[in-house]
């Protein structure tokens, strides 16, 4: 008798196994099959060079170095899922949050910019600084030290001029599209890569 629930048990894990199989397979096809994201916008990396983009990660970095000599180093991801029932009407689900890092030559100072991307009316993109500092040296960075006010207490007219600045250094709307585009694509083909090895890890038979 206790061979026979043994193998009553392996029975219904083995059916319960197919079905997460099934279940599985049917959500791959599904993404595979569904083009959530056309490129119709346009979108560019101008200037920009990809530096790190791995597969198992969920950023990209980006750098271009002006005919001046200074640098610009973007570092992106996506942010959280939005709470607002009002993403229905655009194409991408989440925003992007946003780091450019400005660098002079000769200088060990930088500029950093805290940003987030986000679509514009269901047609384009734009982006938004939220935070902005001046850091005197990457190496003597700490939590005491002053790298400027809250960027909620700037006055507006150097908000609108430090977004051109960063306009003027690349960061147009070609490049926040690229960004929407590219983060959404890499999480999906991600999704299905890890749907993927768990099908194969369900799928595996016991020995």
């Amino acid at each position: 008798m206790r061979k026979v629930g043994n193998l009553v048990r392996k029975g219904c894990k083995a059916v319960q196994d197919l079905n997460l199989v099934k279940l599985l397979q049917s959500e791959i096809q599904h993404e595979l099959s569904s083009n959530y994201y056309p490129t119709s916008r346009s979108s560019s990396l101008g200037d920009f060079v990809v530096e790190w983009d791995s597969p198992q990660s969920k950023d990209v970095v980006l750098r271009r170095k002006l005919e001046s000599g200074e640098e610009v180093a973007v570092s992106a991801m996506l942010g959280p899922f939005s709470d607002t029932t009002d993403r229905e009407e655009y194409l991408y689900p989440r925003d992007v949050v946003m780091k450019v890092c400005v660098k002079k030559p000769g200088l060990s100072s930088i500029l950093q910019f805290d940003c987030e991307i986000f679509e514009q009316d269901g047609i384009g993109s734009s982006f938004a600084i939220w935070e902005f500092y001046y850091i005197q040296s990457p190496a003597r960075t700490g939590p005491s030290v002053y790298r400027g006010p809250s960027f909620s207490y700037v006055d507006i007219k150097l908000h609108l001029a430090l977004k051109e600045y960063l306009v003027a250094k690349g960061i147009g709307e070609e490049l926040t599209n690229f960004l929407l585009h590219h983060l959404h694509k890499k999480e999906q083909g991600q999704y299905v890569n890890w749907l993927q090895k768990l099908e194969s890890f369900v799928a595996k038979p016991e020995s």
